[in-house]
């Protein structure tokens, strides 16, 4: 499973306020922690303050690429504040752009930075009307954005599919619709790759932890492969560990074993 680390995101007051201030410590010591913890990648948010998002994306990148090897998922809504932080990625492991949608304006530029950069996409099932509603809208979305992207030179296995998480708080069917949605986005797409913003599912109910951590285990079986999530939270993580092992995604069971002996379950 490829797991999407989502802690460093200016949204969160804590990591808004270590940005604002250039709290270098502050983001070396959550991306190191991130990428100890099991993280693939490494999201990075600078959108506190769209006035100085595009000068303090480039900063974090500076901050966070010093601290771990690992790609970074660039996330923001504007394509300028992209292509900026696409520039300022350095090493060989390819970034990630977080994310597109079928909106026309910005289908065009994610795609055109994707292919020329040759980075992989977080591709969010949404239409030009905005969120999705149900199953089969999700899907039509996802189905659209593959095409799209494909034939303007985007690799399938670089796609990452987002079939948009929505609380189950708010409508009960959210969590069957989205289910239903990561089978048929594989079936479509067998060689692309389906993540999810995994902590969404849970909003609005108490003991959110215990509803995220169920709703992953069902997802991994439906056929998701990827995360955006904590991996500092260390339930999370173990039913990852365990339910790649159930389904046969871990060879001999050796990473659920790795995880024991290193007490990480």
């Amino acid at each position: 499973m490829i797991i999407i680390g989502e802690l460093i995101n200016a949204t969160r007051k804590k990591v808004g306020e270590a940005l604002k201030a250039r709290d270098a410590g502050f983001f070396t010591s959550l991306a190191c922690a991130q990428d100890e913890a099991g993280a693939d990648v490494i999201d990075v948010n600078a959108g506190a303050d769209p006035s100085t998002e595009l000068e303090d994306m480039r900063w974090a990148i500076g901050v966070v690429q010093e601290a771990t090897a690992k790609p970074l998922a660039i996330d923001s809504p504007s394509p300028t504040v992209l292509r900026a932080g696409l520039e300022s990625h350095q090493g060989k492991a390819r970034p990630m752009l977080n994310s597109v949608t079928l909106e026309a304006d910005r289908l065009e530029s994610v795609a055109a930075l994707a292919v020329e950069f040759q980075t992989q996409v977080v591709a969010l099932a949404m239409g030009e009307a905005g969120m999705p509603c149900g199953q089969a809208d999700r899907v039509h979305n996802a189905k659209r954005l593959i095409d799209e992207l494909t034939a303007r030179g985007v690799a399938p296995e670089d796609i990452f599919v987002d079939p948009v998480i929505t609380p189950v708080s708010t409508d009960p069917t959210n969590g069957g619709a989205i289910l239903g949605a990561i089978r048929q986005i594989r079936d479509y797409s067998p060689q692309g790759h389906v993540t999810c913003g995994l902590s969404n599912i849970s909003f609005g109910l108490p003991e959110r932890k215990l509803v995220n951590r169920t709703f992953l285990a069902l997802a991994l079986g439906a056929g998701l492969d990827s995360a955006i999530m904590d991996p500092l939270d260390r339930e999370i993580m173990a039913v990852v560990y365990a339910a790649e092992a159930l389904l046969g995604r871990d060879d001999f069971c050796m990473n659920y074993v790795m995880a024991s002996r290193e007490g990480k379950l």
